[in-house]
């Protein structure tokens, strides 16, 4: 089954020019001392050498499947496409999703396997490809792409991202990226350290949203599915410990105040979230709203 539309997705020119080539074999030759993220590692990834990632030349995968839990623009009526890639830049003391990016559940696959997962999806009719977690695994990511690519995937790739990253990393994926879902999670590095082990996590993400920002822009629709642009997501936790209002200001000064921000509710404590003090227990009604009000009196308007 092909989705019916008129967006183009923004790798197939790259494939066509034979850019895409290009991209994959900087980014590959990047493993040998790996510097993809802030950490810069610089162990040898093709030599099976693993820095704080985990990860060595495959990429590993935990889960392909139809996704209906995210944001509406994404699932449309037949989901979106998520591949969820095992291990993570970050080390989130409440991750919902531990098991597959503290854990390491899942499998090494190849590209080649990987874009069969692709084109899978798209067969399954997916609105789009969802690379959840893909910062540590981009050289290996552009390969599949390729692969699929050649064998007719056409769909949109979204970079859903913790939004811990590198400015370098992401200036190769201009023109592959249809869409960036980056959080926003703190704007204090002592946060940002004692939660996720990430000091200049603040400093990397601002870098990173202006950069996404200036590649593809404010989220844009076809019939109520996202085509092309900037999709922010911020988690607000218990106790103000995000400092959602420094953030939203970022966003809306810096950015646009047309940008899509999904303030998020769901937060629970997961992981060693109730080792942390006020990360053992939910947000409030009273929490959540005020960082919603907030939003909307500096002209936010999208997303909430």
């Amino acid at each position: 089954m092909r989705n019916s539309r008129s967006h183009k997705a923004m790798y197939i020119e790259a494939y066509q020019t034979g850019d895409l080539d290009r991209r994959i074999e900087e980014m590959w030759e990047r493993l040998t001392e790996c510097d993809l993220c802030p950490r810069k590692c610089r162990v040898n990834r093709l030599a099976d050498e693993r820095g704080y990632c985990r990860t060595g030349e495959q990429a590993i995968v935990s889960s392909a499947g139809p996704h209906f839990g995210e944001e509406p623009e994404l699932v449309g009526t037949r989901g979106s496409g998520t591949i969820f890639f095992t291990h993570c830049n970050l080390q989130c003391v409440y991750c919902q999703n531990y098991d597959i990016s503290q854990l390491g559940h899942g499998q090494e696959l190849s590209p080649t396997e990987v874009a069969g997962r692709m084109r899978r999806l798209e067969m399954l009719g997916c609105h789009n490809i969802n690379l959840v977690t893909p910062t540590h695994v981009v050289p290996q990511i552009l390969k599949a792409v390729r692969i699929a690519a050649e064998n007719g995937l056409s769909l949109p790739l979204v970079y859903n991202t913790g939004g811990y990253e590198s400015v370098d990393t992401l200036r190769l994926l201009e023109g592959i990226v249809d869409i960036y879902m980056p959080d926003a999670k703190y704007s204090d590095e002592e946060t940002a350290a004692r939660y996720s082990d990430a000091r200049n996590y603040p400093e990397m993400n601002r870098k990173a949203l202006l950069e996404m920002y200036r590649q593809v822009g404010v989220l844009r629709a076809e019939n109520g599915i996202a085509t092309h642009g900037l999709l922010i997501r911020h988690l607000v936790l218990p106790g103000g410990l995000s400092d959602a209002c420094r953030i939203l200001d970022f966003i809306a000064h810096r950015l646009s105040k047309d940008s899509y921000v999904n303030i998020m509710a769901q937060y629970h404590p997961c992981h060693r979230a109730r080792d942390y003090g006020s990360l053992g227990k939910r947000i409030t009604y009273k929490e959540y709203s005020e960082v919603v009000e907030y939003a909307r009196s500096i002209g936010l308007h999208k997303g909430f």
